[in-house]
């Protein structure tokens, strides 16, 4: 009997360490929604070398593109909620496709854990180089005085950069012509050409064009000035307040995770974000660290949806 008592006693301790102390013991994928060389593959690929370095394990990075980001996000939705799956989302896949499309194959809401808000870029309004006006008061008086007569450039039907000139438009009570494209740098490209009037791009598309004077930049469409184009106002500071658009991304987990991993996987997420030299990589796309908590991140869904929704209606835009 005591020895029976004894070799429990040794059992114990072993099966009372929580699963979330010993995480990661084997490999974790951390799947980017769209093609290598993307944003949100750039930030994977710095989010798992900075994790396999302080946790040393091994995060490997899967691409997963196709469908907007909704076969990869499903990909994460569907996987077990062990810590072993990971993904890297934006607000089509986590929001907006909700009303985009007409079926999706998971639920957003009811599929994914949000982990963090991990990065925002933010957004410019720039116009062709040669379009005379200089200020956002100077363009909407163009557009008012030709309705229809100015377009703008996107980078696909149901993008930010879509959604967000549809928004500037219904505020200034302007209309302007959509032309999607297949993304920033062809916008660039038609921008420059004269083929396009205006666009909402992010900084670090049109940065090196806005200081070659091939293009202008009218407004960020954040809340406040980026530091990496500082002599930019926003869209607040020149009468148009309640806009900011910038492009983030998140971090996801599939649904019904423990939450000791949740906050476990949280803080090790917002430590490499954190790491001097992550933010380094990420200065190079420009992109700002939010590294929020669980809690804003889900807070943040929402006030998307209450801000997209409403211009999605409007629109009647759809994308199947």
């Amino acid at each position: 009997m005591i020895k029976h008592l004894a070799a429990a006693m040794l059992v114990v301790p072993m099966l009372a360490v929580p699963a979330h102390a010993q995480w990661p013991e084997r490999p974790v994928r951390i799947i980017a929604p769209f093609a290598p060389a993307s944003t949100p593959d750039t930030l994977a690929r710095v989010l798992s070398e900075r994790l396999s370095k302080q946790l040393k394990q091994t995060f490997i990075v899967e691409n997963k593109a196709g469908a907007g980001g909704m076969i990869g996000t499903d990909h994460v939705a569907k996987a077990a909620p062990d810590g072993y799956t990971l993904g890297v989302s934006i607000t089509g896949p986590l929001v907006n496709n909700k009303l985009l499309y007409k079926k999706m194959p998971y639920d957003p809401d009811r599929d994914l854990t949000p982990i963090t808000v991990a990065v925002m870029q933010p957004s410019v309004i720039v116009t062709r180089g040669n379009l005379d006006a200089a200020n956002l008061e100077q363009l909407i008086a163009q557009l008012k005085q030709s309705p229809g007569k100015f377009n703008y450039a996107s980078i696909g039907n149901g993008s930010l950069s879509h959604l967000t000139m549809e928004l500037v438009a219904s505020r200034s009570g302007t209309n302007i012509v959509h032309v999607p494209y297949g993304g920033s740098s062809q916008a660039v490209t038609a921008l420059i050409a004269g083929d396009v009037d205006m666009a909402c791009l992010p900084a670090a598309a049109v940065q090196s064009f806005v200081k070659a004077g091939k293009l202008r930049a009218i407004a960020v469409t954040t809340g406040s000035r980026t530091r990496f184009m500082p002599d930019v106002p926003t869209l607040a500071e020149q009468g148009m307040a309640g806009i900011d658009t910038g492009a983030w991304m998140g971090i996801v987990a599939p649904a019904g995770m423990d939450e000791a991993l949740k906050r476990r996987i949280h803080q090790e997420v917002v430590r490499a974000l954190r790491d001097p030299e992550a933010r380094k990589a990420f200065d190079t796309q420009m992109m700002e660290v939010v590294a929020g908590t669980p809690a804003e991140f889900s807070a943040y869904l929402k006030e998307e949806a209450d801000r997209w929704f409403p211009v999605i209606r409007k629109n009647k835009i759809e994308l199947d």
